[in-house]
């Protein structure tokens, strides 16, 4: 990491994004306490989540808007405009104004999707590909430290403040990173892309997907694996209250925990990266998630905190190996549209196991759910294993030509130039290689190179 740290130009785009994921980190929970306090109701303040997750099914077109632009200046201005579409928090008093918040929340989450899509193809288009697994690495090591402390320093500012400063807080966030990724040098440019109409275009992501192999495997055992991973943000409560037997409040010890594990997990990406490649790294961290959650199925406290650590390394390694395939294995010109497509396959999983957890736990013993969502994992990871060859380590070497020297065949008069001569030398630089024909090879006897030449 500290090879990516030593780019002037990565350290500019770091210092900008710390201060969107922020604002992000700091926003999201406020949002929902904000309708928790003006309704009352804890359904109407789980339905921000749901707006801030429902513009997902837009990915497509997200990510072809994301593509048409040059990547630059098209990141400022979505800054720009998350920025802005903040502004009508500012008109929020009481109940009667919940659908402001509602409105902002997926206006939010559209932009999330933007913001993602833009910044996956800023760091392809300005990091070297040897130093795409260190530049996500990075950011998700950054990202899991500000979760241990954004949403408890988002609900604590809400509380003594109100949402009004949070909604402030936030769009000085967005405009920094506006303004210091402005200063970014023009990156080189690229060739422009091949248009072709807009209804093929809006599929060529997904295309992309389903026809690049790894790619296609890191989607379905990702996919596999995210429709029981959800399961845990309802379970964990039950585990507190049912097997702990402590308030829920004892789930932020859990939280701070799990983001140790993050943290832990985003400084080793990289490393794994380079020695499992993409796929393997991706499977890992799925497969991390099995044991985590079986550990869970038996109430024991020291048991309970090695298992969210687990469970904390698992979420970046998934991430960085995910992102670092979609950035090595799609054309510049299809990784908007890969990325926010990718954003899309993956959150609508989750969204579907977070409501089913939601449900399953009020009638289903949660230690049968958290052997479920363990076996599930185990599953998951072990696809992905089995396919970690289709993305080489990025630290591997490239296969070398054999370093024996080749014999030069001899000359022959014009008269003799009909008789057969040796065989011309192959691919693999034996000019004798072994065949199902008889022709002996390196290990048969060596043919005579003086050839006798008749007067």
């Amino acid at each position: 990491m500290r090879t990516i740290l030593r780019r002037p130009d990565f350290r500019l785009l770091f210092g900008g994004l710390l201060a969107s994921m922020t604002a992000e980190s700091i926003l999201l929970l406020a949002l929902a306490i904000w309708v928790k306090d003006l309704t009352g109701s804890n359904g109407l303040a789980g339905a921000t989540i749901f707006a801030v997750i429902a513009p997902m099914t837009l990915a497509p077109l997200v990510g072809w808007v994301v593509d048409r632009y040059p990547r630059r200046p098209f990141f400022v201005a979505a800054n720009v405009l998350t920025a802005a579409l903040l502004a009508p928090l500012f008109t929020v008093r009481d109940a009667g104004d919940v659908w402001v918040v509602y409105l902002v929340a997926a206006l939010y989450g559209l932009s999330s999707i933007t913001l993602g899509a833009a910044l996956s193809g800023l760091i392809r288009e300005m990091v070297p590909v040897e130093l795409l697994a260190d530049a996500n690495g990075v950011l998700q090591t950054v990202r899991q430290g500000i979760r241990l402390v954004g949403p408890l320093v988002g609900a604590a500012l809400y509380a003594a403040l109100g949402g009004w400063v949070l909604a402030g807080i936030g769009m000085v966030g967005f405009l920094t990173a506006a303004a210091v990724v402005t200063a970014l040098p023009t990156p080189q440019r690229l060739p422009p892309p091949v248009r072709l109409r807009w209804p093929a275009e809006l599929g060529a992501g997904l295309r992309h997907l389903a026809g690049e192999p790894a790619l296609r495997r890191a989607l379905l055992g990702y996919g596999l694996g995210s429709l029981v991973m959800g399961f845990s943000e309802s379970l964990i409560f039950a585990y507190v209250d049912q097997g702990l037997h402590r308030d829920a409040a004892f789930v932020g010890v859990l939280v701070t925990v799990q983001g140790v594990g993050g943290l832990l997990g985003g400084l080793c990406s990289p490393t794994l990266v380079r020695r499992l490649g993409e796929v393997g790294t991706l499977a890992a961290g799925v497969a991390f998630f099995s044991p985590a959650a079986l550990a869970l199925a038996f109430p024991d406290l020291w048991l309970g905190f090695a298992a969210v650590l687990l469970a904390g390394v698992s979420l970046p390694l998934t991430m960085v190996g995910l992102h670092t395939l979609i950035q090595r294995r799609t054309p510049p010109s299809l990784v908007g549209r890969v990325a926010a497509a990718t954003q899309a396959m993956v959150s609508g999983p989750q969204a579907v196991s977070i409501g089913a957890g939601a449900l399953l736990v009020g009638f289903v013993d949660y230690r049968l759910l958290f052997a479920l969502v363990g076996v599930a994992t185990l599953a998951a990871g072990s696809y992905l294993w089995r396919g970690r060859h289709l993305s080489a380590p990025g630290g591997a070497r490239p296969p070398t030509p054999p370093t024996r020297p080749t014999l030069p065949a001899p000359r022959r008069p014009a008269e003799d130039a009909d008789r057969p001569g040796p065989p011309a030398p192959t691919d693999s630089g034996h000019p004798f290689p072994n065949t199902t024909s008889g022709r002996p090879g390196w290990g048969g006897r060596a043919p005579r190179m003086n050839r006798k030449i008749r007067r």
